[in-house]
């Protein structure tokens, strides 16, 4: 049996959109505080798209960012997957969408749902097919404008979220670099603590739907924290395990950006200090899909992953669903 290849990251991209919504401007809307929202949450601020504005439209540019980085020709691309759960229609596929506005002619193209972790679930699919050979490059998007399924005016879900895009390309690399080793997991008695309930087959759209709030999102915010902070210590342990690696070999952590409290108690349990450790939920809140990428995007851009540094990305999110990736950066 052949080798399987390396694959690595080999550019990234992200866009948010240009509108800010502050704490302060939430204060006019219900009843909460900046003081409240920060203290449980981290989250100062978030960005919104602009009405008319689709995923589709963050995705792109996050996507041409991230092939002009690698120095990829979208005609060069061979799969496209976007993770998201706020796609532009339930069909045609947003990934679709993407394809043809970059001009990937021929490029496979598929819509990925996992919650939050979709992101992770989608690198962890496409190193695959690279690792196979069956692609040379694979455009992996998280994209969401989570702002069209919130109830603003439910307190405890309209301060969390917040729209964006994030992107990697991935290419062949040697073994032993690169993408190492991922980890995904699920468990759905608990989807409940975290839907969209109606829209779908089980509820399809009506009047009595849209009256009762169910196309918003519905969260146990309580019982999914503590459900977070264990995943996160877990997946990324064995993203490690998988790898070959030990706890000590962790050089820095990506970690989904949902809330602060979560991020700092994952953190301390796998033993990093925060320098170690991208935040950005104070400027962009949760992203879902795209907070990872965003995340891993800033961390490079601002130099704190060093070439040969080993990285784990990891996430938790609806389904329930949780997820680790560990990498050497290259």
């Amino acid at each position: 049996m052949p080798e399987l290849r390396g694959v690595k990251i080999a550019g990234l991209g992200m866009y948010v959109p240009e509108r800010v919504l502050t704490n302060r401007e939430l204060q006019q809307m219900v009843d909460t505080s900046d003081e409240w929202i920060v203290t449980r949450t981290g989250i100062k601020e978030r960005r919104l798209a602009e009405p008319g504005q689709a995923t589709s439209d963050l995705a792109v540019p996050a996507a041409r960012q991230a092939l002009q980085q690698a120095g990829v020709r979208p005609e060069e691309l061979d799969l496209i997957i976007v993770a998201t759960n706020t796609p532009d229609t339930l069909f045609p596929a947003t990934a679709c969408l993407v394809q043809d506005r970059l001009g990937a002619a021929g490029a496979g193209a598929f819509d990925l749902l996992a919650g939050c972790t979709g992101f992770i679930y989608a690198l962890s699919c496409g190193a695959q097919f690279v690792q196979t050979g069956m692609c040379r490059h694979v455009l992996v998007v998280g994209a969401e404008t989570l702002s069209r399924i919130i109830n603003w005016q439910d307190r405890n879900t309209c301060v969390l979220f917040g729209d964006g895009a994030g992107a990697a390309l991935l290419a062949p690399d040697e073994p032993g670099r690169g993408i190492l080793a991922s980890t995904l997991a699920a468990d759905g008695s608990g989807g409940h603590l975290l839907s969209l309930p109606a829209g779908g087959s089980r509820q399809p759209a009506s009047p009595a739907t849209v009256e009762a709030g169910l196309h918003y999102v519905h969260m146990n915010g309580r019982e999914v924290f503590k459900f977070a902070v264990k995943a996160m210590e877990e997946s990324a342990l064995e993203a490690l395990r998988r790898a070959g690696l030990q706890r000590e070999d962790l050089d820095f952590l990506i970690p989904h950006q949902a809330n602060i409290r979560i991020i700092e108690a994952a953190a301390k349990r796998l033993g990093l200090g925060m320098e170690k450790v991208l935040v950005n939920v104070d400027r962009y809140g949760n992203t879902s899909t795209a907070s990872v990428p965003i995340a891993l995007y800033e961390a490079v851009a601002a130099d704190r992953i060093r070439p040969g540094d080993h990285v784990v990305l990891v996430g938790f999110g609806a389904g329930l669903t949780w997820a680790a990736c560990a990498l050497r950066w290259e």
